[in-house]
């Protein structure tokens, strides 16, 4: 069955020949214009094809195109032709050009060029029938290329010295030598409407894709492609980025696709093709195959998808799968035994919320270190306590000594040895134990940390400690609930993309009274309402004691309750007694 596009070419062209997906006629544009010699329409109809609908003269006598640029020249009313759209408009943008242009300079800049020029064109693949399309014109030193805007006219041209291409300059009104007017053959992109373009650098490069047949556009250097409006390109279906084999080439692809989204295609260079290669390299690599070879690459471009391939998805997935049941996976776990049990190991963003006072960062501070002796690599972002103090805390607890003791070096023999060995264990802990304290956090600079601390250990994972979240840095203090939102966002997408395990310190919420809940809930955690969403597991730790009475501090008992888990049942974890005085927690059997 044939479709509505080859339909209408047929009944257009009824004296067409279709062969192939191709259909092939007199040309009607040159019989029009009644010139010396009448060239064939090509019309390609491959449905499977990014091109189908596309047409050319093999005599060029007008710009190729897709059916509504075929209804335009034709005069046929357009909305007889497929594609198009009654709510559009279809009118030309509106600017306002000056009233003088150099077009008879160009048209004299043509009559200079040369036969050595034409050879030259000629030795790469590009014909001079391919040259006059495009006004190529020669001033005596410089190759001339006009920039002919959307109104027909040129007012600008870029000339660039035949042997040496970085020797260039402009001619012409200087308002149209800088974007949005730096495009070269912009009107094709009107004659591409619900059809395909290519998008390249430099003018030589599109001379060889014309010659091809392509509709082309052109950008005189690749950094002016952050400032094309891709509003520009809104009416057409695909567009192909064949762009130079260099690292600022395809990263401006990239950030270009990125704006424009799906219908970009970028063309991708062999593993093995050489660094600043280009389409003219490739031509003359190529010769007589060179054609068949760009073809071959603009059909294998892959559309820059929002989506992973899915076999890159497949890889991931079972990769993270090998990861999950690696040692070092299983061995994120604390030196709680009902904590590990309740979390099922520290994974994902866990968070936890206490009064002040509560040792919620002691606690933190004892679990991070004890992975860390177990060579877990960890990041304690501190803006509480300072990083002296949690060494101290932490030798402590690992020598058994009062940080009176061990400030004052009154001490006995068997305390100077624990002094010792915990010094020891503490030194040989820092390597993958970096305590943070910088003001000026970023996620980007987060993420920098996580990199470096595992390039140096070697290790796939991470546990990071923030204490606290409500401490954060913000760009604006006035909004801090949107600050820690945000915050949230990016600990979230740091899980997802690095597997980083995440222990936060929150702070909770008073109520009418003045008082903590002394029941735990979601409602509880301050400042933020995106904790119940964001968290793995949100956990309150709440005390016992009254920090009023007269308990001693080794009987004090603070219970740890899990309110909320993506994975586990909520309810009491445990119960920690204070290690007074060592900055340390037990947790107890019953």
């Amino acid at each position: 069955m044939t479709d509505t596009i080859t339909r209408f070419y047929q009944k257009q062209l009824p004296d067409g020949r279709l062969q192939h997906n191709i259909l092939t006629t007199s040309c009607p544009f040159c019989k029009e214009k009644q010139t010396k010699d009448t060239g064939n329409l090509i019309v390609f109809l491959n449905r499977a094809s990014y091109f189908h609908g596309y047409f050319r003269c093999s005599r060029r006598c007008v710009p190729g195109g897709f059916p509504l640029h075929f209804g335009r020249l034709k005069k046929i009313p357009l909305n007889r032709v497929p594609g198009y759209d009654p709510d559009r408009d279809y009118g030309v943008r509106q600017v306002n050009y000056p009233t003088k242009n150099i077009n008879s300079d160009i048209l004299g800049f043509m009559e200079k060029m040369t036969d050595r020029l034409v050879d030259r064109f000629t030795a790469i693949g590009v014909g001079k029938d391919v040259l006059t399309e495009m006004k190529v014109g020669f001033n005596g030193r410089y190759l001339v290329y006009p920039y002919i805007q959307e109104d027909g006219n040129c007012y600008s041209a870029r000339c660039v010295h035949p042997d040496k291409p970085e020797d260039t300059f402009w001619y012409g009104n200087e308002d149209f030598c800088q974007p949005p007017y730096t495009l070269w053959n912009g009107s094709d992109i009107k004659c591409c409407e619900n059809g395909s373009l290519a998008i390249t650098e430099g003018e030589e490069n599109l001379l060889l894709l014309k010659q091809l047949g392509l509709p082309c556009i052109s950008l005189p250097v690749i950094g002016e492609l952050e400032m094309l409006d891709p509003d520009r390109f809104q009416w057409l279906s695909t567009l192909f980025l064949f762009v130079n084999h260099n690292p600022e080439s395809e990263a401006a692809a990239r950030l270009f696709a990125e704006r424009v989204g799906y219908k970009i295609r970028i063309v991708r260079w062999p593993e093995e093709t050489p660094s600043k290669y280009t389409i003219t390299d490739l031509a003359r690599d190529r010769g007589e195959e060179f054609g068949a070879t760009a073809f071959a690459m603009i059909k294998s471009a892959r559309s820059f998808s929002p989506f992973g391939s899915p076999e890159h998805e497949h890889l991931r997935f079972v990769e993270q799968l090998r990861l999950e049941s690696a040692d070092v996976f299983t061995s994120m776990r604390s030196n709680f035994p009902k904590l590990n049990r309740a979390l099922d190991g520290i994974h994902g963003i866990n968070i936890m919320g206490g009064v002040p006072k509560a040792g919620k960062s002691n606690f933190f501070i004892q679990i991070a270190s004890d992975m860390a002796a177990k060579e877990i690599p960890v990041i304690y972002y501190d803006f509480e306590n300072g990083r002296q103090k949690i060494y101290m805390r932490t030798l402590c607890r690992l020598s058994r000594l009062t940080t009176k003791q061990i400030k004052s070096g009154k001490m006995d023999n068997d305390e100077q040895q624990r002094l010792h060995q915990a010094r020891e264990e503490l030194k040989n802990m820092l390597p993958w134990f970096r305590v943070v304290n910088e003001r000026r956090l970023s996620p980007e600079l987060m993420r920098r940390h996580i990199d470096f601390l595992r390039h140096e250990t070697r290790s796939e994972y991470t546990l990071v400690v923030i204490d606290s979240l409500h401490k954060l840095p913000f760009k604006d203090l006035s909004k801090r609930r949107t600050g820690i939102n945000g915050w949230l966002r990016q600990l979230e997408a740091i899980r997802d993309e690095l597997g980083v395990s995440f222990l936060v310190i929150s702070e909770l919420s008073r109520g009418s009274d003045g008082q903590y809940d002394k029941r735990p809930h979601m409602g509880s955690f301050k400042g933020s309402g995106d904790i119940e969403y964001s968290a793995d597991n949100a956990m309150v730790l709440l005390p016992r004691w009254d920090p009023f009475d007269t308990t001693p501090p080794e009987k004090r008992i603070n219970d740890l309750w899990l309110v909320a888990s993506r994975e586990q049942s909520p309810g009491l974890i445990a119960s920690y007694r204070l290690d007074f005085p060592y900055w340390g927690f037990v947790e107890q059997e019953t």
